[in-house]
């Protein structure tokens, strides 16, 4: 899968595809990003090829790894939301699976809609995490309707 052009997105469209890249290349250890909206589609993932490339196992499918992450981080978030509905818990903040080979953090961006992040086993967590953060108050108070909207017509036409 082709990350989406961003020539022709708006201003803000075009910062949060700067400010994801920017997480991935930044921010030693991390592999792959997305931003999932509420209702689970996915509005901005980065270029996993490289990860993929030297990942074992089957070959992408016909959106690639970047779809099989939005997926993942859409169903810990509802998993999450879940949990703490049961406990009584409040809003969930942030999740963390922690695997052999590797690290799935999922961030709530705001309405709903959630970042995440798969990153090497040996990753600072701690600065994956703040990253995050860094990234979810950037782009929250941005993600409008509006540019939600927009994002998933690109992600489409990048399909």
């Amino acid at each position: 899968m082709t990350a989406p052009s961003t020539f022709g997105l708006s201003t803000e469209a075009r910062n949060l595809h700067w400010l994801l890249s920017n997480l991935v290349e930044e921010v030693p250890g991390v592999h792959s990003v997305t931003v999932v909206s509420s209702d689970g589609l996915m509005l901005l993932s980065s270029d996993p090829g490289h990860h993929r490339a030297k990942a074992a196992g089957p070959p992408d499918g016909p959106k690639g790894f970047s779809a099989d992450l939005a997926t993942i981080v859409s169903g810990i978030g509802s998993l999450t939301v879940g949990a703490a509905k049961l406990m009584d818990g409040g809003g969930v903040k942030q999740t963390m699976v922690a695997m052999d080979e590797g690290s799935v953090f999922v961030m709530s961006i705001s309405d709903g809609s959630l970042l995440g992040v798969h990153a090497t086993p040996d990753c600072d967590m701690s600065v994956v995490a703040y990253h995050m953060a860094l990234f979810v108050g950037r782009a929250g108070h941005v993600l409008t309707p509006e540019l939600r909207s927009e994002l998933r017509t690109s992600m489409e036409s990048a399909l």
